[in-house]
């Protein structure tokens, strides 16, 4: 166990757990219970900014020191101006991945890190070209089990990655943390990874 963590980090994701690794950063993390409704008014990017402080905000108000920084991150896949969340079941996760088959969508990651002292939030924007797929593929890639908790119903980082025809922004960030935006927001807090 840590002892000492350089940040706290406001999620489950192993995702995030996995990059925050790759950058050498010291982490524990901390449950997180904001609720990730949206609200019609805001634009996704609005929606996945509020998430990820919230999420930090949450994290920061449980800590009984709160001069480490805590790391808030929230995901969307937009297609057609249209939020693609979590899947609700097999039939909503393939017509999801339906809709995205030979299509050009785009993935925002927002995330945030704030202690007492301060806030800091980034926006990572991604564009992500789907290959063309068709009802059997989606079927068999609902069964590998990824598709269930992931945004858009699809994870890059696993066999997802075989529907992906061109990326052009960040790949981290698809996966759930941009690592150099992520750096750069960490470097604020004086943490410097290199």
């Amino acid at each position: 166990m840590i002892q000492n963590p350089q940040i706290f980090l406001a999620s489950s994701s192993p995702r995030r757990q996995e990059l925050l690794q790759q950058m050498g950063v010291s982490f524990k993390v901390i449950p997180q219970f904001a609720a990730e409704q949206h609200d019609l008014k805001e634009t996704p990017e609005a929606f996945v900014a509020r998430l990820a402080l919230e999420k930090a905000t949450d994290g920061l108000l449980r800590l009984t020191n709160q001069q480490t920084p805590v790391l808030g991150a929230d995901t969307a896949v937009i297609l057609d101006g249209t939020i693609l969340g979590k899947p609700e079941d097999r039939e909503q996760a393939i017509e999801m991945l339906l809709r995205l088959s030979e299509q050009s969508h785009q993935v925002l990651t927002a995330v945030a890190v704030k202690n007492e002292y301060r806030t800091e939030q980034i926006l990572s924007s991604t564009e992500v070209l789907f290959s063309k797929l068709n009802r059997k593929m989606c079927e068999n890639y609902w069964h590998s089990g990824e598709p269930v908790d992931k945004a858009g119903s699809y994870g890059i980082q696993g066999k997802g990655a075989l529907f992906v025809r061109t990326l052009n922004g960040s790949y981290s960030g698809v996966m759930g943390l941009p690592i150099y935006e992520t750096s750069l927001l960490l470097n604020k807090f004086g943490i410097c990874l290199l």
